[in-house]
């Protein structure tokens, strides 16, 4: 066996092993034979740990990835440990995207630093450049390798059943099966593109990123030239503005970081790019600023929660990021180097953000619980803006606080908070009677004689329906004109009771029309509405037959359908 082939076997045994030690905690802490806190520490060990020495066993040797790659994964199951007695039950953790988010950073970007540390030095930038995106490249490339085998894997198991062979699938029932084969398949596929890495260089795609750079710095100009005759107003809403300006900056951030490489050697040559980079440097400052003042806007309004203060340190990197490359650009020559170097700077930065977010010094639920606590209590937040659930969902923080508000609202003139505790609810006591009155008195009925029906309908339906159907009937178009329509008739004659259709003009351009009527629970149905053909009505017909039955009681006629055998088991079709 030589040396290569051996060094495939063992990577794709490495991915096996993974896999099966993965599969044997899940069992483990799915039976209870281990706690869910310690459970999902030893998953993120054995995950991060196989992940790190698969992208590093290439690179370092298979003997010297190993302290590492499981150093690194010690590291991070501690933070699990550490993040997840932040909830009552360990699997709350992943509820938020955020955790998973931060243990990924500290998990993935110290790899190119412990692959760098191993072959040269911890700082040596063109390594780290290279190893980084290599990284990123294998990785995308063994997952599709893997992707691969599965479909094969599936094509010949169905291909072996019409010959009545199940081998595979018999094979595949053993859930620990597909666990190992994947980690294997993984491991070979890392295993097999380190060996073609001349072939399948990350160069080429960053060469091909380079030709961005001028499109998303013309987007970003445009959008600054632009803002002051807009103004502010738009960055004032809910996250998406910061959100989408801190993915621009992420993009400059990349593509500054590309068009520049691992040395001025590599760097792009195009005078057009270089002018683009550093105007990109320039622009970035600027937009990070205005997304830190975007989610301040926020924060300032309605206090903190954990995606706020996330937001708000991305954005700080954001503009760290900014600072240093306009900076570098400024002092002149050699800004190429600098940027790099700030490159390298600002990673571990992250990195440190990254675990602090999942240490107590930076517990975002507890910051967060307090903030609405506080807000509260000095009478910026009532009780219909409280978000009970969103602190229901911050783990031991939000029990603690909700905790406090079960006692306040013990208190006299707590009423509404007592009320919305006990709903379950941070949104205000919802009063049906009143819902189904204003609907009442917004919603014409034909006949007019008919209004117990619609009454009794109406008391069935969800407090949303009767708010969203309020809201149709209130709504402003033609003058004069109505909105929504209930026409009741004996439209199941199998049923008890009388039934309806309703009418809701949602816009100029769209009526809907649907049957209503309650089952023999009382419970309420809706049903599409159609011509006896199956037809639907376009939305002129549907918006003339409000008008019309709105001005005329139309008549109740009998279906011409038959049907083959008798009650419900019959067959009919449409004509």
């Amino acid at each position: 066996m030589t040396g290569q082939i051996a060094a495939r076997v063992r990577l794709a045994m490495a991915g096996g092993l993974g896999g099966a030690l993965l599969w044997t905690v899940f069992r483990a802490g799915e039976r209870g034979w281990i706690g869910h806190y310690p459970a999902f520490a030893l998953f993120g060990l054995i995950l991060v740990g196989f992940g790190a020495l698969l992208a590093m066993a290439g690179p370092t040797g298979l003997g010297r990835a190993v302290p590492r790659a499981f150093g690194l994964g010690a590291v991070v199951a501690g933070l699990i440990g550490l993040t997840a007695l932040r909830w009552a039950e360990a699997e709350d953790l992943f509820d938020s995207p955020i955790p998973a988010f931060a243990l990924m950073v500290a998990a993935a970007l110290p790899v190119p630093f412990l692959i760098a540390a191993a072959r040269t030095s911890w700082r040596d930038y063109p390594a780290l450049f290279l190893e980084a995106w290599s990284i990123v490249l294998r990785g995308a490339a063994a997952a599709a390798f893997t992707g691969l085998v599965w479909l094969v894997i599936y094509l010949s198991d169905e291909v072996l059943r019409i010959v009545g062979i199940d081998v595979i699938q018999r094979l595949l029932r053993h859930e620990v099966v597909p666990m190992v084969l994947t980690g294997a398949v993984f491991g070979l596929g890392m295993a097999v593109i380190y060996d073609l890495a001349e072939l399948l260089s990350p160069y080429v795609v960053l060469r091909v990123f380079r030709l961005f750079l001028p499109v998303v710095l013309a987007v970003m100009g445009v959008f600054l030239v632009a803002l002051p005759f807009r103004g502010l107003d738009g960055l004032a809403g809910d996250l998406s503005p910061a959100a989408l300006l801190l993915t621009m900056v992420a993009g400059g951030v990349a593509l500054v970081s590309i068009a520049i490489d691992q040395t001025d050697a590599e760097a792009t040559r195009s005078p057009l790019l270089i002018r683009c980079a550093q105007g990109m440097a320039l622009v970035l400052p600027l937009v990070a600023a205005l997304a830190l003042y975007a989610i301040w806007l926020r924060v300032a309004d309605y206090g903190w929660t954990p995606e706020r203060l996330f937001i708000l340190l991305v954005a700080g990197v954001g503009l760290a990021y900014g600072l240093v490359y306009a900076l570098a650009v400024l002092r002149g020559p050699g800004w190429m180097e600098r940027v790099r170097q700030g490159n390298i700077r600002m990673a571990l930065v992250i990195i440190a953000l990254a675990v602090l977010w999942l240490t107590p010094v930076l517990n975002a639920e507890r910051i967060s619980a307090q903030s609405q606590l506080a807000r509260f209590e000095a009478g910026k937040t009532d009780v219909a803006e409280l978000d009970l659930p969103a602190l229901r969902s911050w783990g031991k923080p939000g029990a603690e606080v909700i905790a406090r508000l079960e006692e306040t609202a013990r208190a006299p003139g707590q009423e509404a908070l007592a009320a919305a505790l006990a709903g379950q609810t941070g949104g205000p006591v919802v009063d049906r009677e009143a819902l189904v009155a204003a609907l009442a008195i917004a919603m014409p009925v034909q006949p007019a004689t008919a209004t117990e029906t619609r009454d009794r309908l109406l008391r069935a339906v969800d407090d949303y329906q009767l708010q969203d159907w309020t809201q149709v009937c209130t709504g402003g178009s033609e003058a004069g004109a109505p909105h929504c329509l209930m026409v009741v008739a004996d439209l199941l004659p199998n049923q008890p009771g009388e039934e309806a259709i309703l009418f809701l003009q949602r816009s100029p351009d769209y009526t809907e029309i649907s049957g209503l009527y309650l089952d023999e629970a009382g419970n309420p149905v809706q049903r599409s509405a159609s011509h006896p053909d199956g037809r639907y009505p376009d939305a002129a017909e549907a918006t003339a037959l409000l008008r019309q039955y709105h001005q005329t009681v139309p008549p109740v006629t009998a279906v011409p359908l038959n049907q083959l055998g008798t009650g419900p088991s019959g067959l009919i079709f449409l004509p």
